[in-house]
């Protein structure tokens, strides 16, 4: 990872000169691969963020070789529980703690994780039986700036006084259950910091005193890897205010929460040099390695080497390290009794489904739909409805952080129980709230995160029965274009029922609009682990739906008039979930009026804006010049994934004779595509950008592909020779066909 952790020299001199108000101000230099001058006093830091209970022989191996390579002390930047994998979760994660106590975590900061099922939760259970220390300088008592857990906590390193300081994200509110967390509040992490690093360095032992103070942010970039500092700096945010703000009394800082993987090199307010700022990625794929040069005279840190290192198979040596025996133990122990519970087998899938996929293939992408988490939703739908359950259940929602595994088909399909329960690892009840349809179009609009967020947008998963279009370009507020529910469109005034989990339905992931309805809350005291394998029992087996319920429109038409051509674009056509076909072609509507088909584009398009979209089209129909005017509905229809978009229309009359109007729109399409969709366009695009379409029937096969315009189809109507043509070939045809019939009689 050394490339991807160190900006171009320029990038580091520019950021660095920027901050380097005073040269007195502590800041070192990055010795890469080379060792730290044997005149420093060497202090070693192992690091992890985000473990979730991920707990292998392999991460074991790890840590204890480091261990002993270097006489480490062991941290971590928090949710070392919660949101855990079947073998902690279903043994309530005392697995997990042992196994970081077999380790010798010594301090960690709290993450928002550790709140799941509370505070009293975590100062009680957790804490009671975790050897290290739970920290959190910006975690107060409501109402004052007394904080509720320890700030810091000193470690002596190689005779050196350490002083970690621990910090969560602000925006635990959103992201756990309110009860759980009443009378607290939570600060700004770097000001908590920062007042607690200077009461570390003022010189009053009364208050603490550390020679070194590193920084534990449960807070990150949001993009690691291939991503610069810089670019992540120029998005402001949270992550921003912690490099750039964070006081020079912290000599290096540690991050989490946002599942990235980088260690670069950070500019220090008033300083000429950089400090490490490092997050390991996330589930014990990596240990973050810090050495640190202290010299004594200065009492400041001046030289320093990072690096993430990938976790790798146990080695021999391992096998008689005690510390490694005794994690080890635990991981056998767990899997063990894990397997006891978790081999029942509840149901079947036709193929995988999950989450939606990074493009590197992994999994877990929150800013695009994916087949499980609408599948999820719509399971929140069918299980509140059920006879002797409340019901009256409209839609279903699903939020994309509390999707934390895969249902993957293997060799035959079967889901165990652990397979299951892995999804949904936060045992949060099932909750119906009631919203009027204005709400739920903010509920979408949330969908685009506030600014700082650490995640531009979270695609929400929903039931089958809704779909939306949206407009990529709009500002905030005004992105969703259209809604429709059970093929009709959203009354922003009448009341819906939502089902969802608990967290969701509380406002968590800055959802706030759903907050607006507590009064109208009804808790199912169901869990939604043990509801979602109920599911899965009763629609056995389950198969993955690929249709898209959100997808962008770009000039898209409120109205329409007969005879008259309408551009737009359609894009993110199709998921990203394992197994998503590739939608080569679409079919144009107006009603059950098919307006011909057109070729897609296969094309991934950057961000921002966001979301990233899959494949795009940009088509030109003509209104039927007979098309009942009125209100009907425009539906672009993808053959290759069930995706049907419908774009709510009011058609005008034209300049000719004009239809009765319409009652009410056409809920869907009655009839399915002309022709069975092909691996590739039926005909190839031409150098325009857009094709325009013939009115037909969609009873009609003739329709096979973009449709080709005629001169004698320009004309139509405007009284030139393709109307006398026209009538001319069919008189013909009538002459042909009596004579036909004559010479078949005279026969």
């Amino acid at each position: 990872m050394q490339s991807a952790r160190l900006l171009g020299a320029a990038t580091t001199v520019a950021l660095v000169a920027s901050f380097a108000a005073s040269p007195s101000a502590g800041a070192a230099t990055n010795v890469g691969d080379g060792p730290i001058d044997p005149s420093l006093t060497t202090i070693n830091l192992l690091n992890t963020n985000d473990f979730h209970g991920h707990f292998t022989k392999d991460f074991a191996c790890t840590v204890t070789t480091a261990q002993k390579e270097l006489a480490a002390v062991f941290l971590s930047a928090g949710d070392n529980v919660g949101g855990t994998p079947f073998a902690s979760a279903s043994q309530n994660d005392t697995p997990s703690i042992d196994y970081l106590n077999a380790l010798g975590l010594q301090a960690s900061a709290v993450g928002n994780h550790e709140f799941d099922k509370g505070f009293n939760d975590l100062t009680g259970r957790i804490q009671s039986r975790a050897q290290w220390t739970y920290l959190g300088a910006n975690v107060y008592r409501a109402g004052t700036t007394t904080p509720a857990l320890p700030a810091y906590k000193i470690i002596d390193v190689n005779g050196v006084k350490v002083g970690v300081v621990g910090a969560v994200t602000k925006d635990v509110p959103s992201l756990v259950a309110a009860d759980g967390i009443a009378g607290l509040e939570f600060g700004d992490p770097v000001a908590a910091v920062n007042r607690t690093a200077a009461a570390l360095k003022d010189g009053n032992p009364a208050n603490g005193e550390a020679d070194v103070v590193v920084a534990e942010y449960h807070e990150g970039a949001t993009e690691g890897g291939s991503a610069t500092l810089a670019s992540q700096l120029a998005l402001g945010g949270d992550f921003a205010r912690i490099v750039t703000d964070t006081s020079a009394n912290v000599d290096a800082i540690f991050t989490g929460h946002t599942h990235q993987l980088y260690a670069w090199d950070g500019p220090v307010p008033g300083g000429t040099g950089t400090r490490p700022v490092v997050q390991t990625d996330f589930y014990a794929s990596h240990l973050g390695v810090l050495q640190l040069g202290y010299d004594p005279a200065t009492k400041k840190v001046t030289q320093y080497a990072v690096s993430n290192r990938a976790v790798t198979a146990p080695t021999d040596a391992c096998a008689t390290d005690t510390r490694y025996q005794a994690a080890a133990g635990i991981v056998d122990s767990a899997n063990a009794q894990a397997d006891v519970i978790g081999k029942q087998a509840i149901g079947k899938i036709t193929a995988d489904i999950t989450t939606a996929l990074k493009a590197d293939g992994s999994r877990d992408d929150r800013l695009r739909e994916s087949t499980l988490s609408n599948l999820i939703a719509q399971s929140y739908v069918d299980s509140i409805n059920k006879p002797g359950r409340f019901g009256g259940v409209d839609i279903g929602v699903m939020n994309p952080g509390g999707v934390r595994a895969d249902l993957k088909y293997g060799t035959d399909g079967t889901v165990t129980y652990a397979d299951a329960a892995a999804i949904m690892p936060f045992n949060n009840t099932v909750q119906t709230t009631q919203v009027t349809g204005a709400q739920f179009k903010r509920v979408l609009e949330q969908q685009w995160q506030p600014a700082g967020s650490s995640r531009a947008f979270l695609k929400l998963g929903l039931s089958s029965n809704v779909t939306y279009t949206y407009d990529p370009n709009a500002a905030d507020g005004s992105h969703i274009t259209s809604v429709t529910i059970g093929g009709q469109p959203l009354d922003p005034a009448k009341t819906y029922t939502v089902a969802s989990n608990s967290f969701l339905v509380a406002g968590g992931d800055n959802f706030t609009a759903f907050a607006d309805s507590k009064s109208t809350i009804k808790d199912s005291g169901l869990i939604d682990q043990s509801l979602f394998m109920e599911w899965i029992r009763e629609h056995n087996p389950a198969s993955p739906s690929f249709a898209k319920n959100g997808v962008a429109v770009e000039n898209q038409p409120s109205e329409v008039t007969q005879g008259k051509d309408v551009t737009f674009t359609v894009s993110g056509l199709d998921m990203t979930s394992a197994g998503s076909p590739t939608t080569t072609e679409v079919e144009v509507l107006l009603g059950t009026t098919s307006l011909g088909k057109f070729p897609v584009t296969k094309v991934l398009t950057t961000a921002p804006p966001f979301p990233t979209r899959n494949e795009t089209a940009t088509v030109t129909v003509r209104i039927p010049a007979d098309a009942a005017v009125g209100a009907q509905n425009l539906f672009v229809k993808a053959a290759q994934t069930g995706t049907v978009v419908t774009m709510p229309v009011t058609v005008a009359a034209g300049d000719g004779p004009t239809s009765p109007p319409t009652s009410s729109p056409t809920s869907s399409p009655t009839s399915s595509p002309t022709s069975s969709p092909t691996s590739s366009p039926t005909s190839s695009p031409t150098s325009s950008p857009t094709s325009t379409g013939t009115a037909t029937s969609t009873t009609s096969t003739d329709v096979t592909g973009p449709p080709v315009v005629t001169d004698g189809d320009q004309n139509a109507g405007n009284g030139g020779n393709g109307g006398l043509l026209a009538g001319a070939g069919a008189l013909f045809a009538m002459l042909l066909a009596g004579a036909w019939v004559l010479g078949r009689r005279l026969s």
